[in-house]
């Protein structure tokens, strides 16, 4: 383990070394690993559909760690969180807020991918002054044009996926060319480097329950993005199939002053392709 002492024991720099911990809030058992070393403002990060804490690329979370405390989540009724899933995204924000709130949190940046994004816009615009910086990654606001149709679209690279015997994130995080082939089949081994403590996958039930949540938050009247006053720093591939990259674009135009990467010739997942050129930027973006 790569680990420097520090007045409060060592620092854990590496994810797939970073302990998994629970704490019990409002009656649910998170459970959560953080790395990094203590102090300052922590980074929160919020997952994506179907996700648990194994589901973090360790190419963005390690640099953001070497010198920033980073703290990752389960969920309500994700991975090892005990509790359900609830039914909006309105709700998942409620239950984020009582975990950072567990932890003793008053201020914190938040990254977020895709899911992970929608529960981050409702929590910084339920709760403004906790969040300092917003770091939004293939997501799209709510109202978002065809965000509703995630739901097809995930069903359909799952049975892709499934006939050849392939991760679904191969299909729904990267285009199938020669350049994202490659790019998902490095990505997908990457978050394979844990090989102990690994989480409990999500269940069928909570997965289709997050995906409804999705639907009704992609059908919803749009949100006050003008509200949103945090830097914020935007980023996708320039082929989303899963929340259209051009909400990324009109994420820009709604939160004043925020910044906007779009990666070319990449999907969904366009920050895990370009790892080696987001993750300089977003520790850029995050420092204090």
């Amino acid at each position: 383990m790569d680990n420097t002492d520090t007045p409060n024991g060592p620092v854990v720099a590496s994810y797939a070394q970073a302990p998994t911990r629970t704490i019990t809030a409002g009656g649910i058992s998170y459970a959560y690993r953080e790395l990094g070393p203590k102090g300052g403002i922590p980074v929160v990060f919020f997952v994506h559909l179907a996700a648990t804490l194994d589901n973090w690329d360790p190419r963005i979370i390690d640099p953001i760690a070497k010198n920033r405390h980073v703290v990752t989540f389960d969920q309500p009724g994700v991975g090892a969180s005990t509790g359900h899933v609830p039914g909006s995204i309105e709700e998942m924000a409620d239950d984020a807020y009582t975990f950072i709130q567990a932890l003793g949190f008053n201020t914190i940046d938040v990254f977020s991918f895709s899911l992970g994004g929608m529960v981050a816009q409702d929590l910084v615009l339920k709760h403004p002054g906790l969040v300092r910086k917003l770091v939004l990654t293939g997501t799209g606001p709510r109202g978002g044009k065809d965000i509703d149709k995630v739901v097809g679209t995930t069903y359909l690279d799952i049975l892709r996926a499934t006939l050849t015997r392939s991760d679904p994130k191969e299909f729904l995080f990267f285009n199938r060319n020669a350049t994202g082939k490659p790019a998902a089949k490095a990505f997908v081994k990457r978050l394979q480097e844990r090989t102990d403590d690994r989480d409990k996958p999500i269940s069928p039930r909570a997965f289709q329950t997050q995906l409804n949540a999705i639907r009704r938050y992609g059908r919803s009247a749009p949100s006050n993005l003008s509200a949103i006053n945090q830097p914020t720093l935007i980023a996708n591939g320039d082929n989303d199939r899963m929340v259209p990259s051009a909400l990324s674009a009109e994420l820009h135009q709604r939160i004043k002053g925020s910044e906007l990467i779009i990666y070319p010739d990449s999907g969904h997942g366009g920050i895990f392709q370009y790892h080696a050129k987001f993750a300089p930027a977003v520790v850029g973006f995050l420092s204090p």
